[in-house]
């Protein structure tokens, strides 16, 4: 196939400008078309709750965190944890991430690669079973363990999410505790976005898609478009399924490894 492949990558805006440069300096014309929109909890009932969870930290067996974005609103730049401040050494709390993106949004917090847990480089999957795997045995009757994710607008408390992780964690006697600390939302798409989007639904262009919801979001800015020429390249078996049912002719399965995303976007091209 003539000309340099092309992608679109969807992921909320911060880490789309960064896939998106990243995936241009290895020779991709991709373009960022965030399909989620991020931002701090704006409830005051949320937002008490987010400072009291983070108040309670040193209090956990475990945090995990869902993703980068709570990681970047649970550990806030001018509001630094007090316990993590005083003395980080004498904490046992472990803190879990489902993969490397997370991973590193923790370490750019300043917690200490040592007391991070997270699956395996070469995990067949980033998601809450593969972390199980890592983290099970560290389980215990009586254990506390905090969940930091997302919420929807309108609001809930505690956050949504998937309930798979603190359904093992319930079955192996720990307390969980879920804590809000970012919204999520659809994004506005203006008219040279959905002109981009139009194009890109039959133009060859491989949608790199990261999360069910942003599938959602695509098919409620784009009420009535035909995905059925359309290329997508799912980072996860469950975002493959919302991008089929959304419609999508070719879906794609890969991990969310940089090199593996853009090794399948050129693959994709070529063929």
């Amino acid at each position: 196939m003539a000309g340099r492949a092309r992608a679109i990558v969807t992921r909320p805006a911060r880490e789309a400008a960064q896939w998106a440069a990243d995936l241009q300096a290895r020779g991709i014309a991709a373009q960022a078309l965030p399909l989620i929109a991020i931002g701090p909890v704006s409830d005051p009932a949320l937002r008490q709750a987010l400072q009291r969870a983070r108040a309670a930290f040193a209090g956990y067996r475990a945090v995990m965190f869902v993703s980068g974005n709570a990681a970047q609103y649970f550990f806030e730049p001018d509001q630094p944890l007090a316990a993590l401040q005083q003395a980080p050494e004498a904490i046992n709390t472990r803190v879990w991430a489902p993969g490397p993106g997370t991973v590193a949004a923790l370490l750019q917090a300043g917690l200490g690669r040592a007391r991070i847990d997270a699956p395996p480089a070469d995990a067949a999957q980033f998601d809450s079973e593969a972390l199980w795997q890592v983290v099970a045995a560290q389980v215990r009757p009586g254990d506390r363990v905090l969940i930091v994710r997302g919420t929807n607008t309108p609001a809930a408390e505690g956050g949504n999410g998937r309930e798979w992780l603190a359904q093992r964690l319930a079955a192996a006697g720990a307390g969980v505790d879920f804590v809000a600390a970012y919204e999520r939302g659809a994004p506005r798409l203006d008219a040279a976005q959905q002109a981009l989007a139009r194009a890109a639904a039959s133009d060859g262009t491989v949608w790199l898609l990261s999360s069910s919801e942003a599938v959602a979001h695509l098919a409620g800015a784009l009420p009535g478009q035909h995905w059925g020429q359309a290329r997508a390249l799912a980072t996860h078996p469950r975002i493959a399924q919302a991008a089929r049912a959304a419609g999508f002719g070719s879906v794609t399965e890969c991990r969310p490894t940089f090199n593996e995303v853009a090794a399948s976007i050129e693959s994709l091209h070529e063929h």
